[in-house]
């Protein structure tokens, strides 16, 4: 009974602080503050200094959990990339995620270093803060009910998904050095991070394409049974490259850009169920990593946190941002907005946690000033991004969030499901259905008008603002578009 009651109590922390966590995240909506600082702060009233006085230091156990919830978001990530978003940002976001990571970690040690840190820590800090959270700044689009033209949101959305590899191998590589000063082999990093890199994307299109070919054969007796499928592809795209010694995180991006990219049965549910992972994940992170910060300890590194914060906001990614993108003809206002809006999220923190774990010295001090960093980056460019997307006119006319519909089937089924909202620039505004003149096979089957669905009816018309639901083959998908423009999902 006494571990029942224990059981229990734990739970009842736990479900408090989630669902505390989920109702205030509206605070993201009303502020323009990142959802994920929310979950932290809520972690950090629930710690030690804070009214909730729960006394957490786990750090391996904060570790474990952070790397499973960086897989499962990851995972999720590479689900809902579309290919044509990879090749529209792949050499772009390669270079942010790659050369732009390496680049903002040595500008944040040389401010480190200036500040006080030795260079085995300066660089150390410099790599953990190197990586970008996209997640953050869609998050922040969404609750503005903005959406960034394709090329910039397409580059936001890839270097997310590529660039925390990189910044986890510099720091494994940089704790190490850490420990043993001197024995680091500068000359062998690029040929390591390389192999890294090649086994993760090799591992991960292993597991992701023999995975989709699984699903579409293998016949499972409940649809519930799909989502854990995928879920059990996601721990072993993760799992093999590690053990391979290559990049297990984005082993685990790569699968599950390969199977959302391919035929799945029950996608729909599938896509649900790890959008929900996802979050949870999130808020798990976000909430353990706050119990661990002692606010009583932040005053003592506020300085040099706010002064690598804004070196990092206003000098290193900027800088490291125009450098890589300047050959690829962005124009100097994307340059600028992919500059500031590159958040900082979980993964740095997380990674702060491998040097106190390994038992570096300085570690606890690093931790503070990088959960300092996170949350003064989240704050200033964070509360700015909806402001300074509507400033330089990045977002894209003409897009607004249409109903759900969706076909749920185990067997991949021939054409395609295509949702359309009614301009009143198109042809078929105003049009009655029965003289709008689709291709053979393709069928309007559903109209929604104001929050009410229409039935189909011959007479009906079109009329702007509507959201349209389209049946056709997938070989009429360009005829389809010439009347209804281009549909809400792309």
């Amino acid at each position: 009974m006494a571990e029942l009651g224990a059981t229990a109590l734990l739970l009842l922390l736990f479900g408090v602080l989630l669902g505390v966590s989920v109702l205030f995240s509206r605070a993201s909506e009303r502020f323009g503050i990142p959802i994920a600082l929310v979950f932290l702060l809520i972690g950090m009233l629930a710690g030690p200094d804070g009214p909730g006085g729960i006394h957490f230091g786990g750090y391996a156990f904060a570790f474990r959990v952070g790397v499973v919830g960086l897989v499962l978001i990851l995972f999720d990530g590479g689900l809902n990339t579309p290919l044509a978003a990879i090749r529209r940002a792949l050499l772009p976001a390669g270079l942010l995620g790659t050369i732009g990571v390496a680049g903002t970690a040595c500008v944040v040690a040389a401010g480190a270093h200036l500040f006080g840190f030795g260079w085995p820590e300066a660089l150390l800090l410099g790599a953990i803060v190197s990586s970008t959270d996209a997640a953050a700044v869609f998050a922040v689009l969404r609750g503005s009910r903005l959406h960034l033209k394709r090329r910039v949101g397409a580059t936001l959305e890839v270097e997310s998904g590529v660039n925390d590899p990189m910044a986890i191998i510099l720091t494994t590589l940089l704790t190490a050095n850490l420990l043993a000063p001197g024995t680091l082999d500068l000359a062998a990093v690029p040929v390591h991070v390389a192999l890294e890199l090649a086994i993760g994307v090799a591992g991960g299109w292993v597991v992701g394409r023999a995975g989709r070919e699984l699903m579409v054969r293998l016949k499972l007796p409940a649809e519930g049974l799909y989502p854990a499928l995928t879920l059990a592809l996601a721990c072993l795209a993760f799992a093999v490259p590690t053990l391979m010694h290559g990049s297990g995180f984005l082993g685990v991006y790569i699968a599950g850009l390969v199977l959302g990219n391919g035929k799945l049965p029950y996608r729909v549910g599938i896509f649900r169920v790890h959008d929900a992972l996802g979050w949870l994940s999130q808020i798990t992170m976000f909430l353990l990593l706050g119990l661990l910060v002692v606010p009583s300890r932040l005053p003592a590194v506020a300085p040099v946190g706010l002064l690598l914060a804004l070196l990092l906001a206003f000098v290193a990614r900027p800088l490291v941002v125009a450098l890589c993108l300047a050959p690829l003809g962005f124009a100097r206002r994307e340059v600028g907005y992919i500059g500031w809006v590159g958040l900082r999220g979980a993964v740095p923190i997380i990674l702060a946690t491998m040097p106190v774990l390994a038992g570096a010295p300085g570690a606890s001090r690093i931790f503070d000033v990088v959960f300092f960093i996170v949350v003064v980056n989240a704050i200033i460019p964070g509360s700015t991004v909806a402001w300074l997307t509507r400033r330089l006119g990045l977002q894209r006319a003409g897009v607004t969030e249409s109903p759900v519909l969706a076909i749920e089937s185990r067997e991949p089924l021939r054409g395609m499901l295509l949702s359309f909202h009614v301009d009143d620039a198109l042809p078929v505004a105003g049009a009655r259905l029965v003289d709008v003149e689709l291709p053979e096979g393709a069928s309007v089957i559903l109209l929604v008008r104001e929050q009410t669905l229409i039935p189909p009816e011959p007479e009906l018309t079109m009329m702007p603002g509507d959201h349209v639901y389209v049946v056709a083959r997938e070989g009429d998908r360009a005829l389809v578009q010439l009347l209804f423009g281009r549909p809400d999902a792309d």
